[in-house]
């Protein structure tokens, strides 16, 4: 690994050990939530993730260094610079070479994920493709990573503000499978449906995590997404949730908003527009998908030391 790839002593102990981990993104302190919400939710998260039985490395940019497994003092000094880049593949060298903090995406998580060797990570929703693609050219580079590297992403879906059917059909041409946890249906971020099918239903975890193990061994070489609905008493109401995103969408348009700034400031919108219910939805979603990978890295971990020769 590069040396400009910092493991923390813990996180690289445990992965030695064969225990389990659990990669967690850090542009829900930076870009996802309201100011002064995002470090008490990231370390929300390490507990939730701790509470299934698994270490949690959270992954950031600092110093330059892409650090995998950082500190409360590290999380509220990259939540407190100004300027802070969300990073992905496309600009991650060049952040860090700036020296610049910069708080990572799903792709730039699950890049550091495979390069440290962690094979579960916990986020909100991915991302995929936008609407209107085809005059934007707008996809994320989430998918392009789930397509390259092994790790299985817990998720709540897609976000709610892309194109949902085209970015299923994105994930299938890349091979990348979609399995559902307790749902047949790929949810929609804030809702626990979108209406789309999924590859495949699990109502134990025990049978996703072999399902998950099994697509490696064969060789398959992608990541996996793991569709894991919002609770359903933290379910934003139907009505609310369409009327803030329909009017957040053109606005978006109005104001020409593009590239990397298109999903915080839509989130962020959605945040004002639903006078902060999409922030109680989201708040549950992630502590729900920390759960659920903490305890698949813990029986992927197990299955592993019960196959060791």
């Amino acid at each position: 690994m590069s040396t400009r790839l910092v493991v923390a002593p813990a996180v690289a102990d445990a992965l030695a050990a064969q225990r389990p981990v659990v990669a967690l993104e850090t542009t829900v302190i930076t870009h996802g939530l309201p100011e002064g919400q995002g470090v008490r939710t990231a370390l929300d998260l390490e507990s939730a993730v701790r509470e299934r039985g698994a270490m949690a490395a959270t992954v950031g940019v600092l110093g330059g260094r892409l650090r995998v497994g950082m500190s409360p003092d590290d999380l509220r000094m990259l939540a407190g610079a100004p300027g802070v880049a969300k990073v992905n593949l496309g600009n991650l060298a060049a952040v860090i070479a700036s020296g610049r903090p910069g708080s990572t995406t799903v792709a730039a998580t699950v890049f550091a994920a495979a390069q440290a060797g962690i094979s579960v990570m916990a986020t909100g929703g991915i991302g995929g493709v936008h609407r209107g693609v085809e005059e934007t050219g707008d996809v994320s580079a989430d998918l392009s990573a789930l397509a390259r590297y092994p790790v299985a992403v817990v998720c709540a879906g897609a976000k709610a503000v892309l194109d949902l059917p085209r970015t299923m059909e994105m994930l299938e041409t890349l091979g990348v499978p979609v399995l559902g946890f307790r749902t047949a249906h790929l949810p929609a971020f804030y809702r626990r449906s979108s209406g789309l099918e999924l590859d495949q239903r699990f109502d134990m975890l025990e049978d996703l995590a072999n399902a998950v193990r099994l697509h490696w061994e064969l060789g398959a070489g992608t990541g996996v997404v793991v569709a894991n609905p919002v609770p359903t008493e933290y379910e934003m109401p139907a009505d609310l949730y369409q009327a803030s995103l329909d009017r957040a969408l053109a606005e978006t348009a109005a104001k020409g908003v593009r590239g990397r700034d298109v999903t915080p400031f839509l989130l962020d919108r959605m945040r004002q527009l639903s006078e902060g219910r999409s922030v109680f939805s989201n708040l549950a979603l992630l502590r729900s998908n920390a759960l659920v990978a903490g305890a698949l890295a813990t029986l992927l971990a197990r299955a592993r030391s019960e196959s060791a020769p």
